[in-house]
C-alpha cells in the first residue's frame, strides 16, 4: 500500500506537497518558508491549511478538540477530519488543475498519526491506515499529494512548543492553552511513534528530524532539508 500515492491522471497536473508531523514542529513556519522560496523562484503557489478553523465544515472538529463529546474511537474521528478536507478538495483541485504547486499545512497523514496512535495493535492499525485510505481518495475522492512530509520533534519538547503559541493561531481552542490532543502527553506519544511509523511504511512519505542533540534545528536548516525533497517533485531531480 502506497498511502495518497499520485495516480496516472496526476502527470500533467501541478505538484500537491504535504508538510505534517508532530505537535509543534514548525509545520506552519516551514509551510511559509516553502511557499516564499518557491513564489521567489517563479511558481505559482496555493497554500491550504487544515483543520479549517472557522469554517463550517471544521466546526465538528474543533468541538471534538474541545472535548465537547469526548475521547472518540479513531474511526469515527476520522470521519470528522476527513469531511473538512472534502470541504476543500474544490479548490485543491482546481489548483492543480491550472498548474499550481498546492502546499497543504496537514493533510491526510495527521490524522493516520493522532488517530492511529489510538490504535495499539499493529495489524489493527495498518487495517485502519487502509480504511482510512479508501475513505478519504476513492470514497471522497479528495486529491492525492505527490509527496508528504513529516517534521518531527519529541512529544514533551512538542507540548511547550504548543505553550508558545501566539493566542491568535489558537481561537479554535477557546481560551485554552492546550487543545485535547495537546495536553495528553500519552497521546502525543503515541502520534510520534505512528508519525515515524508512517514515514518508514510509505514510499512517498518521507521524514525530517528537526531536533538534535538536545535543541531544536534552526528553521531555515529544516527548510533546507524540505526543499531536498521537494526540488526532486518540482524539478524532477533525483
Amino acid at each position: 500500500m502506497k498511502f495518497g500515492t499520485p495516480t496516472k491522471e496526476q502527470k500533467n497536473r501541478g505538484k500537491f506537497i504535504v508538510i505534517d508531523g508532530t505537535d509543534g514542529s514548525g509545520k506552519a513556519t516551514q509551510t511559509k518558508m516553502l511557499q516564499d522560496y518557491l513564489v521567489k523562484s517563479g511558481y505559482e503557489v496555493e497554500v491550504a491549511d487544515f483543520p479549517q478553523y472557522g469554517s463550517k465544515s471544521a466546526g465538528p472538529v474543533e468541538e471534538y478538540l474541545n472535548a465537547k463529546y469526548g475521547q472518540m474511537n479513531p474511526y469515527a474521528c476520522s470521519i470528522l477530519y476527513a469531511i473538512d478536507r472534502f470541504d476543500a478538495s474544490f479548490k485543491i483541485r482546481d489548483w492543480l488543475d491550472q498548474g499550481k504547486i498546492v502546499i497543504s499545512n496537514r493533510y491526510v497523514t495527521a490524522n493516520a498519526g493522532h488517530q492511529g496512535g489510538k490504535i495499539d495493535s499493529n495489524a489493527e492499525r495498518i487495517k485502519f491506515f487502509k480504511w482510512l485510505d479508501n475513505l478519504e481518495y476513492n470514497i471522497l475522492g479528495i486529491p492525492k499529494p505527490d509527496l508528504n512530509i513529516i517534521l518531527h520533534v519529541p512529544a514533551k519538547v512538542a507540548q511547550k512548543l504548543v505553550d508558545k503559541k501566539p493566542k491568535k493561531a489558537r481561537t479554535y481552542a477557546k481560551g485554552k492553552k492546550r487543545d485535547l490532543h495537546e495536553k495528553d502527553l500519552k497521546h502525543l506519544q503515541r502520534a510520534e511513534l505512528v508519525f515515524i511509523e508512517i514515514a518508514e511504511l510509505f514510499p512517498n512519505t518521507k521524514f525530517i528530524e528537526c531536533y538534535e542533540d538536545g535543541k531544536l534545528l534552526d528553521p531555515q536548516d529544516v527548510h533546507n532539508k524540505v526543499w531536498n525533497y521537494v526540488r526532486r517533485i518540482v524539478l524532477k531531480e533525483k
